[in-house]
């Protein structure tokens, strides 16, 4: 961030030029002094060097347009913030001075003005003005430098939980493609079809990060049992079932994560994955949309990737076949409205993930 030179120079508004040769006289070794005898003349001469102003001492009773006039245009274009602005005036009616100070003016400096009680009051608003330019400008420039340390911490944190789920998935022998597969799924899902109504970009990308961590409770899972290439007995499968319970308890204790906009969406996805629309999965056994739709989705992409990717109790199945299992409730039945979402988003999902996904067509 490039902070912005102090201005030099200072405008002084007055018919009367002896009063403004007065007034120069004061300040010429520290500004350079622009000049005008009246109020139009005052708004040309600042529409060509308001960047560089530092001050307006403004007369008040002037021919074509008066100093009221101009500090009200000055106030309505919000100058008035950017430079103090003071009435040089022998006007000293109540109505005048009421109406200047809710026009935005500084100060008001009575004639015949004192020379060095001019230059103080002058001096000093315009330092303070000074200040508080450089104090924006310090202020922004810090912001911009948190928000891209918070962007850094963000993306960092983002790259913990994903290293963390792709981890897991190596552990279980999947490819850590599969989580990613996962989010992306979920996220086409959720921008493509009616699914994703009344989500914004944002949420949607949250609910990504909370898909990739859908299955971090196979951590918790004995490598025997995971591993196993053959038909699980039904106490190794009960073993299994408890990675939902575990992976929400997991996320639970990481502080970082709690705190994470991600969290809610993850901590259900994690406990909930594994549900079905009848009421037939676990570990609840919710019927129906008492599973949010974003966790459903996630069980169907969970099925899907499940059937035409490689794992180490079968080989992967072409995507037809794959298709047609899952809208015949061979994989447990699904919202109907995210079948109708999946059958008409999954040709896009092959060309999506042919690159580095074992889908047979």
């Amino acid at each position: 961030m490039v902070v912005m030179k102090d201005p030099e120079s200072l405008l002084i508004v007055d018919d009367e030029e002896i009063n403004r040769a007065i007034l120069a006289n004061l300040f010429q070794a520290e500004y350079q002094i622009l000049e005008a005898a009246n109020g139009r003349e005052a708004l040309a001469v600042l529409h060509q060097h308001q960047d560089t102003v530092s001050a307006v001492l403004l007369d008040v009773i002037m021919p074509e347009m008066n100093g009221i006039e101009v500090l009200r245009r000055l106030h309505d274009d919000g100058l008035t913030q950017r430079f103090p602005v003071f009435l040089i005036t022998a006007d000293s009616a109540d109505a005048t001075m009421r109406e200047a100070y809710r026009l935005g003016v500084m100060d008001i400096i009575f004639k015949p003005v004192v020379p060095y009680i001019v230059q103080r009051r002058v001096n000093s608003i315009v330092e303070l003005y000074r200040a508080r330019r450089q104090l924006g400008a310090t202020v922004e420039q810090q912001r911009d430098q948190l928000l891209v340390q918070t962007q850094q911490l963000a993306a960092m944190g983002m790259g913990m939980v994903e290293a963390l789920a792709t981890a897991i998935e190596f552990r279980s022998d999947e490819s850590g493609q599969h989580v990613r597969r996962i989010r992306d799924i979920t996220c086409h899902l959720l921008r493509h079809t009616a699914l994703g109504a009344g989500f914004t970009d944002s949420e949607i990308q949250l609910i990504g990060v909370g898909a990739i961590t859908h299955d971090v409770g196979k951590i918790s899972i004995p490598d025997a049992i995971l591993h196993k290439p053959g038909r699980l007995t039904p106490e190794e499968f009960s073993i299994i079932q408890s990675h939902t319970v575990n992976g929400a308890k997991l996320l639970s204790h990481i502080p970082q994560m709690r705190q994470h906009e991600a969290y809610r969406y993850a901590y259900d996805i994690a406990l909930h994955h594994h549900e079905r629309w009848d009421g037939r999965g676990y570990p609840d056994g919710l019927v129906g949309n008492a599973t949010p739709i974003w966790t459903q989705i996630v069980a169907l992409a969970d099925v899907y990737d499940a059937l035409v990717s490689p794992r180490c109790y079968k080989a992967p199945l072409p995507a037809d076949q794959a298709v047609q299992l899952i809208l015949e409730g061979a994989c447990g039945a699904f919202n109907p409205a995210l079948l109708d979402a999946f059958t008409q988003c999954e040709p896009d999902l092959r060309l999506l993930y042919q690159s580095v996904c074992s889908v047979t067509p």
